[in-house]
């Protein structure tokens, strides 16, 4: 395992290398990290450089409420765990992946900014990262019919040439990775816990060798179960995806909590498998905008899931219309016959981060809105976009409503993130919203580590 120095530091400031009672400082969490990366990037200082012998005097300057100039300093001088751990990962398999690697999921980073995972441990087909798919979502306790349905899927979008994206546990996840490696497809698995024992398990075995799945993990190699990160690594299913189904949702649990986040961040389109389990909260998930998919397996096409017409883009969101009415019209038409909604921006790393970009299909009507196979659509960046036309001058929250049409607690979620990145300021007496113009160029969100 090759690390570079920076995906070295990344891990020693952000991964645990054994047991978590046993670390004397605790990693890094996502947001933490997502805070220090900014900052050494101010401070034009790079992961790497921190592995010198007395990395204190780079630190100057550093305040954070909770991580201590003493916390990453413990972190860092555990290059002899490092090692050790490296050693053993590597002949089981694994791999690292840091958001500094240009393999690093790119809808990740597009979605989830510098809240997407600083390390990502996986076996199997790098290249399948960034390969998108449909993310097949359910319970661990899903009855036979429900079992036999997402196996099909599974096995249909094989057949039509489309990636499994999946939580890996028990029950539909793994019913739905397997119907896709078993038909040849190809599967990305999001694992919870466990990815050391999963990458030596005979069930994949045939699938990572064939090149036609990888399995990742957020956390830990070997970490047992844990509730809360099975909870959290939820939302990379959806964010590695472009569309999503589920199959079956109890009235509480990570399903419903899952499916209701992507909601109402507008990650991917949702689908619901229809149900007549009294127990069961598809229809609540429709009712919140997810979409009724087609019953009958005979008749499921897994390739109209990612396309959402006119009429199904109003369920899914009728209130912004007005912000995120794209009009045909306002668009310039490619060589290739695609339209671009945005031109290419300059992510902080250094990338070229394509654009989602809106495709005209002759079978659709002309304002259908399907998703690129490519990238995915960043409703976040075109609020972004649209709070530097609107808001140069301060404007309170009803009239940010009038606006943009969008719904109060969406449009107060965004306006939270838009602070926490530095976009917008808040100012009082009355509360209003400002954008911050000279912030502007890094409205993408993304870091370099």
């Amino acid at each position: 395992m090759n690390l570079s120095p920076t995906a070295q530091a990344t891990l020693l400031l952000t991964s645990y290398f054994s047991k978590a009672s046993n670390e004397s400082a605790k990693p890094l969490t996502n947001a933490e990290w997502g805070r220090f990366a900014l900052w050494l990037k101010d401070k034009a200082i790079t992961p790497a450089e921190l592995l010198v012998s007395e990395p204190e005097p780079l630190l100057t300057g550093w305040h954070d409420s909770r991580v201590s100039v003493d916390r990453i300093l413990q972190l860092l001088n555990r290059g002899h765990s490092l090692a050790i751990a490296v050693e053993k990962w590597q002949r089981a398999g694994l791999w690292v992946v840091t958001r500094s690697d240009p393999e690093y999921p790119k809808r990740l980073k597009s979605r989830l900014k510098t809240g997407s995972p600083p390390v990502l441990f996986g076996c199997g087909n790098k290249n399948l990262l960034n390969a998108g798919g449909l993310a097949v979502i359910g319970s661990r306790n899903a009855s036979e019919g429900d079992l036999s349905f997402t196996n099909q899927v599974g096995g249909k979008a094989a057949q039509e040439g489309v990636p499994i994206v999946s939580g890996g546990a028990r029950g539909v996840d793994e019913a739905a990775m397997l119907g896709s490696m078993n038909s040849g497809g190809s599967v990305i698995g999001i694992m919870a816990d466990s990815l050391l024992k999963a990458a030596t398990s005979a069930k994949w075995r045939k699938g990572l060798m064939d090149g036609h799945v990888v399995l990742i993990s957020p956390f830990y190699p070997e970490a047992g179960f844990n509730a809360g990160n099975a909870m959290s690594r939820n939302k990379y299913i959806y964010c590695l995806a472009d569309s999503s189904l589920v199959i079956h949702s109890g009235k509480k649990g990570g399903t419903l909590s899952g499916a209701e986040e992507n909601l109402k961040k507008l990650w991917v389109p949702l689908w619901v498998k229809p149900t007549e389990d009294k127990n069961a909260a598809n229809a609540n998930l429709v009712a919140q905008g997810g979409l009724w998919c087609e019953e009958n397996i005979q008749g499921l096409n897994v390739r109209e899931l990612f396309v959402i017409t006119a009429s199904s883009e109003d369920t899914v969101k009728k209130e912004q219309s007005d912000l995120f009415g794209l009009s045909v019209d306002t668009q310039q038409v490619s060589q290739s016959g695609m339209l671009s909604n945005r031109e290419n921006e300059e992510a902080e790393d250094g990338e070229r981060v394509e654009e989602p970009r809106l495709v005209e299909d002759e079978t659709l009507s002309k304002s259908a809105l399907p998703l690129s196979n490519d990238e995915p659509v960043d409703f976040y960046q075109v609020f972004v976009d649209e709070l530097a036309r609107i808001a140069i001058n301060p404007l309170s929250l009803d009239e940010m409503i009038q606006c943009t049409a969008l719904h109060k607690s969406q449009l107060k979620d965004w306006l939270s993130q838009a602070n926490d990145d530095g976009l917008v300021k808040k100012l009082s007496r009355p509360v209003r919203y400002q954008f911050v113009v000279k912030k502007k160029n890094k409205s993408l969100g993304s870091d370099e580590y």
